[in-house]
């Protein structure tokens, strides 16, 4: 870890606002007839943020108290009447495998765990606040979403880009809503921090709590986000067809572009899964493309010895060939990326065709079908405590939150310690030393700065 990073560990505050006390016996007690012993933890349950030994030791030589998240689950004591309670949920952003298991475990808790018979879905993302788009409220219920974990996407639609705070404040209050669970990206986050800040400004007793998807896994401070293990494998078949496709011809390439707009870690870990791949290209990890050390001397010089090679490029990967081009940004305000994959496939068929070498390259780009998918075994697991942990926190007057996973706890984390930072590979890292070894191919780079 890096020096700063442990910085910001030992300064972090990790304080969880609330609404107010919590004075309400849990229902849980009623609802589960075994013994109680060990079910609730207490806001003094932690999980500590840094784990290093001689970092722990310094600061308790120090005197100075160790950074710690408070641990996710039930408490004994809740904040909102259960029977009065009104919560919403909203699905915002990209579609990631596992965002109807979120939803179904949200429901399900709610309903039966501690009562609450009242649960609107909010249609199309944000916009489903906005009265001027017409989207109606779906009303969840365990009937309504107890089949929805076999099938991809969300059922609740999702949408792209900001909408007024203010208007959904309004719409929250004319709703009486008392939890509102936003399941999203890091945009979705940003949105979710305005929102419990206008909600605090007026003075109002609503709890925001989030629930983080991005299948690139990169948001900061959680080790794991729901649906990258699904998107790992079901991306390690199209590494599979590739090889099989690069084998099956003479000088044959197999080019795969993944997920990963600023993290390689969905690129990097199917890599591991299938040592099939010969090059990795990823956001983090700068590369060129011609000179002696550039990859398209390396493959000649893999083609001529093997006969076959595979590529596997993040998203993201090798923007600075696009430089001096026009930029466009999405509906979220984020800038859409250039289509490397399609930029390194012209430039390899062009590359040999000077070249005078005969090549088959076979380009894929499994994308949209990973999103839409259903989540696989792992990730549902992942995603029940996940949803099941949002609503223990939502219970007992938590807002400003969002649920992580961290040191192998499932925890609370401040909205705002995630917001502004984005977890990335590390190029000197473990998994990065591991993808070297495992692909052999070396610096594509033709000076080290």
């Amino acid at each position: 870890m890096k020096q700063n990073k442990a910085m910001e560990f030992e300064s972090m505050d990790a304080t969880i606002p609330v609404l107010g006390a919590a004075k309400i016996l849990s229902p849980m007690r009623k609802a589960n007839r075994m013994s109680t012993d060990g079910m609730f933890v207490t806001d003094n349950d932690r999980v500590v943020i840094d784990v290093d030994p001689t970092r722990i030791a310094r600061q308790i030589a120090n005197g100075k108290p160790l950074a710690a998240f408070e641990m996710a689950g039930p408490r004994e004591r809740i904040y909102f009447d259960p029977k009065k309670l009104r919560c919403a949920m909203v699905t915002c952003g990209g579609l990631c495998p596992g965002l109807n298991d979120i939803i179904r475990a949200i429901v399900l808790e709610l309903y039966f765990g501690y009562g609450v018979s009242h649960i609107a879905g909010i249609r199309y993302g944000l916009q489903g606040f906005i009265p001027e788009y017409g989207h109606d409220i779906m009303d969840l219920n365990p009937e309504s979403v107890g089949w929805i974990h076999e099938k991809g996407g969300t059922i609740l639609g999702s949408s792209r880009g900001p909408q007024p705070i203010d208007a959904i404040v309004d719409s929250l209050e004319r709703m009486n809503i008392g939890i509102l669970f936003m399941i999203g990206g890091d945009g979705t986050l940003k949105a979710a921090i305005k929102i419990a800040d206008a909600i605090m400004e007026r003075g109002l007793k609503i709890s925001v709590v989030s629930i983080p998807k991005t299948i690139d896994n990169d948001i900061h401070l959680v080790s794991k986000s729901f649906g990258f293990d699904t998107a790992v494998d079901i991306a390690t078949l199209a590494v599979k067809a590739a090889h099989n496709e690069a084998e099956g011809y003479p000088n044959g390439i197999g080019l795969i572009k993944l997920m990963g707009r600023y993290s390689g870690f969905i690129a990097s870990t199917v890599v591991l899964s299938q040592q099939d791949v010969n090059y990795v290209l990823i956001p983090e990890v700068d590369f060129d493309l011609d000179g002696p050390n550039g990859l398209l001397v390396s493959l000649e010089k893999r083609l001529d010895t093997r006969k076959h090679a595979v590529i596997v490029v993040a998203e993201g990967a090798g923007q600075k060939f696009f430089e001096g081009e026009k930029s466009e940004r999405d509906e979220s305000g984020n800038i859409r990326l250039k289509d490397i994959g399609l930029y390194l496939k012209e430039k390899i068929v062009n590359y040999f065709k000077t070249r005078q070498i005969d090549i088959s390259l076979k380009f894929i780009d499994p994308s949209y079908i990973i999103r839409s998918l259903p989540a696989n075994a792992n990730d549902r697991a992942f995603c029940s405590v996940l949803g099941r942990d949002a609503v223990h926190a939502g219970m007992a007057g938590k807002t400003r939150l969002l649920i992580g996973h961290w040191n192998n706890h499932f925890v609370h984390i401040p909205m705002s310690a995630s917001a502004d930072e984005r977890k990335q590979v590390d190029p000197d890292g473990k998994l990065w030393r591991s993808i070297l070894e495992a692909t052999g191919q070396g610096q594509l780079k033709n000076s080290i700065i």
